[in-house]
């Protein structure tokens, strides 16, 4: 009888390092990542958090190592193209059109994408079914986050990479986050969450980035 052999990772970060501006931002990334699993980075401010998935966006590109996806290099033109196709973006910066609807939000990205009929069930989900109509100028803070997250779920794409996406969401918002994750990866979706804030993921693998430069002493360390 053959030995079972597991499958090789979806996504597989070897060796990586990235430099920003002359210096050393990230040393020697090892990382495997297969369907269904999630892994979540942690570190100080600078650590480099937003950088890594930078990297694994295709947006900047590892100045050593190299980044694997079903085993091809992902910095490869022809791979790049594919593999962007599965990545979902979520960052600190929301892309939303104040003078759009909160619906049209949504359904603009899935035009671009070539679908339809998903945006309005995700904003429903995400507790926005009441302000569809509304202008996206109206929304908090906290709910202009859960309309990104709403564009996540409409667009519906394998590979999740969210920074700091429970940031302005209220006790509500996040359970709905913790919600929307297990949900996906029950798929065999993947998701990579760069977060200072506590976050409930089961069997979430951890990835803690060190600090690039030793604290400074405050006055606390020096009346101790």
């Amino acid at each position: 009888m053959p030995l079972f052999k597991p499958p090789p990772p979806r996504i597989l970060v070897n060796n990586a390092s990235c430099m920003r501006n002359a210096q050393t931002v990230l040393r020697d990334i090892n990382v495997s990542v297969h369907d269904g699993s999630a892994l979540v980075l942690t570190g100080a401010n600078g650590s480099g958090k937003t950088t890594f998935l930078r990297m694994l966006g295709g947006f900047s590109r590892p100045s050593a190592g190299e980044i694997l996806w079903n085993g091809n290099n992902i910095a490869s033109p022809g791979v790049f193209q594919q593999y962007k196709l599965q990545i979902n973006w979520l960052s600190l910066r929301d892309a939303v059109k104040e003078k759009l609807t909160v619906l049209d939000n949504v359904q603009w990205f899935e035009v671009l994408e070539g679908k339809c009929g998903r945006a309005k069930p995700a904003l429903e989900l995400m507790g926005l079914g009441r302000l569809v109509n509304d202008k996206a100028r109206m929304l908090s803070m906290g709910q202009r986050k859960r309309l990104q997250l709403a564009r996540v779920i409409a667009l519906d794409r394998p590979i999740w990479l969210l920074d700091e996406p429970s940031v302005a969401l209220d006790a509500e918002g996040v359970r709905l986050l913790e919600y929307i994750i297990a949900e996906h990866r029950k798929k065999g979706g993947i998701v990579i969450v760069a977060t200072h804030l506590p976050i409930e993921i089961e069997d979430a693998m951890s990835l803690r980035l060190p600090q690039r430069f030793p604290r400074r002493k405050t006055m606390v360390d020096l009346i101790r």
